[in-house]
């Protein structure tokens, strides 16, 4: 036990050296695909890299932490909202086994044994939005919300009742604080007829 003692250490320092990139680089870099599967929509964002800066800090030091994400989608380039869906994402950090654990909370999934890489991924490719209603020729847009969330936050969208999706839907659309962690990404316009098919992975709101 004690030689593997300096792996670990080095292999945590390594992700603790994510917390000095610059976070503005990651959402420079980031663009939002979209592909269909006959009913749902589905995000992904390869560039995007969410597990880092403060929200790292904490899963190293322990902590779960909460990101709250929100899939819209609008009928016009003005911002008509057509459908929204949100969710949130509960991720923690085995500091013996170094994997990432992730819960999702409104369409309930979860995975563990993770690499960092794979957690994010995962992330994304469990959302989704139902395209119920979108003609297959007619232009949308989308946008995919992210944000860590912290106690303050959750205390206004977790009660006795379980989860509020109208909390979830508010919070999301406030002003994030200085220094908050947050990243938006836009796609459009998109039609149904032209978007990557993909498998069938269950009904969504």
């Amino acid at each position: 036990m004690a030689q593997s003692a300096p792996e670990k250490f080095t292999r945590r320092s390594w992700l603790r050296a994510g917390l000095t990139i610059p976070l503005f680089r990651a959402r420079a870099a980031a663009i939002l695909t979209v592909s269909f599967d006959g009913d749902n929509l589905h995000v992904a964002a390869p560039q995007l890299h969410f597990l880092t800066g403060k929200p790292l800090s904490r899963l190293m030091d322990g902590s779960s932490v909460v990101f709250l994400s929100q899939i819209t989608i609008f009928r016009d380039d003005r911002g008509t909202v057509f459908r929204r869906v949100p969710e949130r994402l509960t991720v923690s950090y085995d500091v013996w086994e170094e994997k990432f654990k992730v819960v999702m909370a409104l369409y309930p999934r979860t995975a563990s044994g993770l690499s960092m890489a794979v957690a994010e991924t995962w992330c994304l490719e469990n959302l989704a939005i139902s395209a119920l209603g979108l003609e297959p020729d007619r232009p949308f847009w989308m946008r995919f919300d992210l944000r860590a969330a912290d106690e303050k936050d959750l205390a206004s969208v977790v009660g006795d009742p379980g989860i509020s999706i109208r909390g979830l839907i508010e919070l999301l659309g406030r002003k994030p604080g200085a220094g908050e962690p947050v990243w938006t990404l836009p796609a459009g316009p998109l039609r149904l007829a032209d978007l990557p098919r993909t498998a069938a992975r269950g009904n969504r709101g």
